[in-house]
């Protein structure tokens, strides 16, 4: 039995395997691409390592990739039959439990044992940085916060190499939860400790996403490329945070060259959690009425070429913007009719994106298809009711806000003039610096004969977009 850095047992592993271990961790932490080698270094080395199989059932089940999370669950399943769980430490059983129900599907089973350990050991990293990440697959922001929060207390050496990210996961469950400044602040310790991490960068990203900080974004990413542009798992999502504030910029050039650079290229991967960010950016070009060319087309294909069963229903949304946005309605038909039949089969308690999908994604998706069909009152027939539920089937305020923007366009477009000034009134009040918002309102006022209130709706967002443009040049 072999021990990490924080004193925590480790059964069957070796003293090479477990400094593998420390090095997968740290790459974890910092969202290196060596985590799977490291990982799989460690059982190269210890066979029969608990944490080292655990990890590598983990890292099999983060990407959100179907095929990745069945060869995760085959290679741990035949560990796990000559496992004496008798023989393990307490800490190790609950995180064999924990992968155990993940990789049945049971995302919040998971979460609630990976809460357990970080009661009883809050110095277990692997724990906190795994259920940070279910706690954001299942769009719980109180839990986001409170589980790295709850732990924080116990890690008073401040020279730990290992606080620094911890302190970025609690930035980024802290600006999900509404404490922006705070969020921004400890976010910026983060990235003052180690100031290529990527996943603190993020989090103070957010930040000012949230309060229309867009210049002050771009600012921020542009003092750190070097940091996080490149060579990292994380680096696609953070570019288009980058597009986002460019967008708001009215900068559609630099938008679309992040997409062509970053988001979405012939050298692209392909993997979901890049691929739904390219969506993502194209849907809100869409809602806006701008032309991208092919890159509906491109992307639709890199979506139907994964083949995706029923396994995330985030995913399942964002694959549906590409086929939408491609005018490929039949594709898009066709997968919301395999979730359906999926469900019908029976309902699985155990599995947690069974209610996601049944809840939120189907009507995101069929929302989605109405939206290209310009059946704009059946939009907000699908959405309006779950609009304040959407943080059930996961994903960030701003990954979530391309789906409350269609509802503004539908209820627009539908002369929903009630709910359309319902929506942009939280909108403005809750975003006052963001020039989709005001146009918005005065696409409104205009609908309703206000010609006073459009003209100041505009020119307060001209005002905002300048802003923005003008850190764009200055970059």
């Amino acid at each position: 039995m072999s021990a990490q850095r924080q004193g925590l047992a480790m059964s069957g592993t070796g003293v090479e395997g477990a400094r593998h271990f420390e090095r997968a961790l740290d790459a974890l932490l910092f969202f290196r691409g060596e985590v799977a080698d490291e990982a799989q270094a460690v059982v190269a080395a210890s066979p029969d390592s608990v944490m080292g199989r655990v990890l590598c059932a983990y890292l099999g089940l983060l990407g959100t990739e179907e095929k990745e999370a069945a060869s995760a669950a085959d290679a741990f399943g035949v560990f796990r039959k000559g496992l004496d769980l008798a023989g393990i430490s307490s800490r190790e059983r609950l995180h064999v439990a924990a992968a155990e129900a993940w990789l049945a599907g049971d995302l919040h089973g998971a979460g609630r044992r990976l809460g357990e350990l970080s009661t009883a050991f809050p110095h277990d990293v692997l724990a906190l940085a795994v259920g940070h990440q279910i706690d954001f697959f299942t769009g719980d922001a109180q839990r986001l916060r409170d589980r790295i929060g709850g732990a924080l207390g116990s890690w008073d050496d401040l020279d730990d190499p290992w606080r620094g990210p911890l302190l970025g996961m609690y930035a980024f469950g802290l600006e999900e939860s509404g404490h922006y400044e705070h969020a921004e602040e400890v976010g910026r310790q983060a990235v003052e400790q180690h100031p290529q991490d990527v996943w603190g960068i993020h989090a103070v990203v957010h930040t000012f996403e949230m309060r229309g900080r867009f210049a002050d974004g771009i600012r921020f990413l542009d003092a750190r490329a070097d940091d996080w542009a490149s060579g990292n798992y994380l680096n696609v999502h953070n570019w288009w945070h980058y597009a986002l504030y460019a967008l708001e910029a009215g900068d559609l050039d630099r938008v679309l060259g992040v997409y062509d650079s970053a988001l979405h290229h012939d050298g692209s991967e392909g993997l979901a959690m890049e691929l739904l960010d390219a969506s993502a950016l194209l849907w809100r070009l869409l809602l806006a009425g701008h032309d991208t060319g092919d890159r509906w087309a491109a992307l639709a294909g890199a979506w139907a070429g994964r083949a995706d069963g029923s396994y995330y229903a985030f995913n399942d949304a964002h694959a549906v913007m590409a086929y939408a946005g491609a005018g490929r309605l039949a594709d898009a038909e066709r997968l919301v009719a395999d979730r359906e039949r999926r469900l019908a089969v029976g309902h699985r308690p155990g599995v947690t994106n069974h209610a996601m999908t049944r809840d939120i994604g189907l009507p995101v998706c069929r929302a989605l298809i109405a939206f290209r069909q310009e059946r704009y009152a059946r939009v907000v027939e699908l959405l309006a009711p779950i609009r304040h539920r959407l943080g059930e089937f996961g994903g960030s305020h701003a990954q979530r806000d391309a789906v409350q923007r269609t509802l503004v366009e539908a209820a627009l477009r539908a002369g929903r003039h009630d709910l359309a000034r319902t929506l942009l009134s939280e909108r403005v009040h809750l975003r006052p610096v963001c020039p989709y918002n005001w146009l918005a309102w005065a696409r409104l006022a205009d609908r309703v004969g206000d010609a006073a209130q459009a003209a100041t709706a505009r020119a307060r967002a001209g005002k905002q977009a300048a802003e923005g443009a003008a850190a764009l040049r200055s970059a």
